[in-house]
């Protein structure tokens, strides 16, 4: 998309839909929303459903894979791969291809909507929830390293790496802390680059893998509920008890990043 949008970062040869999307895309996206095609909503959708969505399909139709090296498991439910499973069978006898055709665009089309409902939804609004947490860390530990938002679900990953650049933060965040539907309080590790399943600082490995009694009185820290076995997450009954757990990572990782 470079080269037709200098503006735009992304360098994957673009297919057809992704050329249609180049060109079209924020026309297409301020009339579903009832938007400004240059404003800022339009504007920040047209991007994250590019990169979250349309690249995928260019990388995929011009044989780009996602990552180099042999890949360690099969990806076979993509969207080009069940778009793709909707044209007839070799061997079948009828050869239309009209009717799964009709059947990829409904599929494709719902999805595309479905996404963009919720980034628009859900992942946009918690921009605004992120930064406030981002800028009121001070008050939750001095490292400035712990981030606390006010309820769970909300897709906050994204939001914090896009953050930390924008507003050059002088050390990385480590760990969020929040609550779940139950009442009690995670502590979460920042991932170590964005769609990563590796951790900044995961929880200390003597704890991974335990929970309740054993975990609470090996961190020394009453009301631990469990640390996950790869130590990316952790809960307690407490919010209090959480924190504690949060600064006793940093303390025994020494708040620095970790890959």
């Amino acid at each position: 998309m470079r080269s037709l949008r200098p503006d735009k970062p992304w360098s994957t040869k673009l297919s057809s839909a992704g050329l249609v999307y180049c060109h079209f895309g924020a026309q297409i996206l301020a009339a579903l929303l009832g938007q400004p095609e240059d404003g800022p909503v339009v504007t920040a959708l047209y991007d994250k459903l590019y990169e979250n969505f349309v690249e995928e399909i260019d990388a995929m139709d011009n044989g780009i894979a996602p990552a180099a090296g042999e890949p360690r498991y099969a990806l076979s439910t993509t969207l080009s791969a069940r778009v793709g499973h909707l044209n007839p069978r070799w061997n079948d006898p009828e050869q239309d291809t009209e009717a799964g055709f009709r059947r990829a665009m409904e599929l494709v089309g719902s999805e595309f909507l479905e996404r963009l409902d919720f980034y628009h939804r859900a992942w946009l609004p918690a921009r605004a929830l992120v930064e406030e947490a981002v800028r009121r860390r001070l008050e939750v530990d001095a490292s400035g390293q712990v981030l606390e938002l006010p309820q769970g679900g909300c897709p906050w990953q994204e939001h914090v790496f896009q953050l930390e650049r924008e507003l050059a933060l002088p050390r990385p965040l480590q760990l969020v802390l929040f609550p779940d539907r139950g009442g009690q309080w995670r502590v979460q590790s920042v991932p170590a680059a964005p769609h990563s399943f590796q951790s900044r600082l995961p929880l200390p490995e003597a704890w991974r893998g335990l929970r309740d009694e054993a975990l609470s009185e090996l961190a020394g820290i009453p009301g631990c509920v469990f640390v996950h076995a790869s130590g990316f997450i952790g809960g307690h009954r407490s919010r209090e008890g959480a924190l504690q757990m949060a600064r006793r990572a940093l303390e025994l990782g020494g708040g620095t990043e970790s890959t």
